[in-house]
């Protein structure tokens, strides 16, 4: 039995979720323990029991199994955003949920996974070559199906995701440098014109260099530095129709001092509370920005003040570790299958996951726009924590049948 386990657990990606797992639980607790909110503890507890068990059983999964149910599990998911458009909850101005009683399930991030494996089925194919225009149209094709309709909710924050799986995997694939450029430089220009006109000159005439230098043709290195330009224009046009609270968003990521008592309020108090808590933190149970609720519903986007005010910055660098290791692993596990499925599959996951923690620790620090996207494993919600678990019992999996085609 030991043997069994040895060679077909991976302990050290079950040691880093555990670790991320309690890390979260601890988090949670003290986030509500002041905040009469006990029940949100309670439910996640539910959640990581179911978590735990949905990992043992992707991870006994049959490996042949798994890649057969990929794209049929990919079209359940499109089938359950169209179904939440029309049935589901609005909350906050978005409507991502089915109510299930006393929860509340988000089908966007079970679609990050089920993606995940249809794209992976997709590009493991022997007559797929991402140098081809057609085969890679197809490939972002499977990606921007799913975002469209999260984007219809709207939920930007979860659409963002799926360009951090996307981009690792083509690079995996072997996409050129070119291509993987042609993505970025739009996403680039319109983030420079948000800084003003300056900023968006200079990111264009770098990225025109760049696009320049790694072509593959002159004509086609033209059409995307001329759909680059158009899109960094019509950033100020797409600005103008976003929803209020949107535009509040942006403009706080770029100034959170301007309005500190309305929109800006929980960067800026996300930032004392990290700030705060020094090298070895205030204690457990003795963070003031978060035991006198500072921060409103810390248990979710900014999860990560808590570990940062009560333990300071070890209890931030020990998250930081942790996450840290998960994409490591995640990377290492792809290195280490044999079959193509499964290290597509591992690159997807990681990249999720990086693109997660990414995004949200940034937010806590006042780096990164607030978009509503949880600290996986940390932050409190039942869709979230068992999306993320899922994904550690597919790597579990990929490990278990590393030595298979």
């Amino acid at each position: 039995m030991l043997a069994f386990l040895k060679e077909r657990f991976d302990h050290r990606l079950g040691l880093i979720a555990l670790g991320l797992v309690v890390t979260g639980i601890i988090s949670v607790y003290s986030a509500v323990y002041d905040a009469k909110a006990s029940d949100i503890f309670h439910k996640q507890l539910l959640w990581v029991s179911a978590g735990t068990v949905v990992v043992l059983f992707l991870w006994a999964m049959p490996f042949r199994f798994m890649q057969f149910i990929s794209f049929p599990a990919y079209f359940a998911s499109l089938a359950m955003l169209l179904a939440v458009l029309l049935l589901g909850r609005t909350v906050s101005g978005s409507t991502s949920w089915f109510n299930l009683g006393a929860f509340r399930l988000q089908p966007s991030e079970f679609a990050k996974v089920t993606t995940t494996l249809a794209l992976a089925q997709y590009l493991a194919r022997s007559d797929v070559s991402l140098q081809k225009f057609g085969h890679l149209a197809a490939a972002a094709g499977i990606v921007a199906a799913p975002m469209l309709l999260i984007m219809m909710q709207p939920d930007l924050g979860t659409a963002v995701i799926f360009i951090g799986m996307l981009f690792p995997v083509l690079y995996w694939g072997g996409a050129s440098r070119f291509t993987l450029l042609s993505i970025v430089a739009p996403m680039v220009a319109a983030v420079a014109a948000l800084f003003g006109v300056t900023p968006f000159l200079i990111a264009v005439i770098a990225l025109g260099a760049l696009l320049f230098i790694t072509r593959d043709h002159n004509i086609v290195a033209a059409v995307v530095f001329s759909t680059t330009v158009l899109v960094g224009i019509s950033v100020q046009f797409i600005y103008d129709g976003l929803k209020p609270y949107q535009q509040k968003r942006i403009a706080t990521f770029l100034d959170p001092n301007a309005d500190p008592l309305g929109a800006g309020y929980n960067i800026l108090q996300s930032k004392v509370a990290i700030g705060s808590g020094g090298l070895f933190g205030k204690g457990y149970l003795h963070g003031t920005q978060t035991q006198l609720s500072f921060i409103p519903e810390q248990w979710t986007d900014f999860i990560f003040c808590v570990p940062g005010e009560e333990f300071g910055f070890l209890g931030a660098a020990t998250v930081l570790a942790l996450s840290l290791g998960l994409l490591t692993r995640g990377v290492t596990i792809a290195s280490l299958v044999r079959s193509r499925h499964s290290s597509y599959v591992a690159i997807g996951i990681s990249g999720i996951f990086a693109t997660h923690m990414f995004i949200n620790i940034g937010m806590a620090l006042g780096l990164m726009p607030v978009i509503g996207v949880p600290l996986p494993f940390l932050s409190y919600g039942g869709s979230s924590l068992l999306a993320s678990m899922s994904m550690v019992g597919v790597l579990m999996n990929l490990y278990a049948h590393r030595k298979e085609y």
